[in-house]
């Protein structure tokens, strides 16, 4: 079935199997391998991609879902650099870094929508995003630093 998506700027036609799932898209079809794969159950967030600007987990997302859509992975974001990323390496908001594309991308999210969110509002949009590393309150002063607030 040929899919249209188009990813960080790019259009895409794909002949792909609709039930795909959208990581294996771009990770397979599309060597976009900074969206990981993690728990496959779209509970950790690792997979976090933006559909059309809002974040979605693409491990359980059915390519078929993402026809028609604006699709933007970490590679997409990370193409203009953003305060946002180098908040995170400020407040050194990583320690194995697996979890960070997906962190970073639901940040992203959570900024546009809300430009200086507080600490409440971080953790609630942040809630879908795992790190095995408990990084959190680092990940924590890195959104809150991107939104030019103290970080204290």
């Amino acid at each position: 079935m040929p899919v249209s998506i188009e990813v960080n700027g790019e259009a895409h036609v794909l002949d792909v199997e609709p039930t795909r799932r959208l990581l294996a898209v771009l990770r397979d079809d599309l060597a976009l391998t900074g969206t990981k794969h993690g728990c496959g159950e779209g509970a950790c967030g690792a997979c976090a991609v933006l559909l059309d600007g809002r974040p979605v987990a693409s491990c359980l997302l059915p390519v078929a879902s993402a026809d028609g859509c604006a699709v933007t992975t970490i590679e997409g974001l990370a193409r203009h650099g953003t305060a946002l990323q180098e908040a995170f390496v400020a407040e050194d908001a990583l320690q194995c870094g697996f979890c960070t594309p997906g962190q970073i991308v639901s940040a992203t999210a959570l900024l546009e929508s809300t430009p200086r969110p507080s600490r409440e509002e971080i953790r609630t949009a942040m809630a879908g995003n795992i790190c095995r590393c408990g990084a959190y309150p680092k990940i924590e002063r890195a959104i809150l630093r991107a939104s030019g607030q103290d970080t204290a």
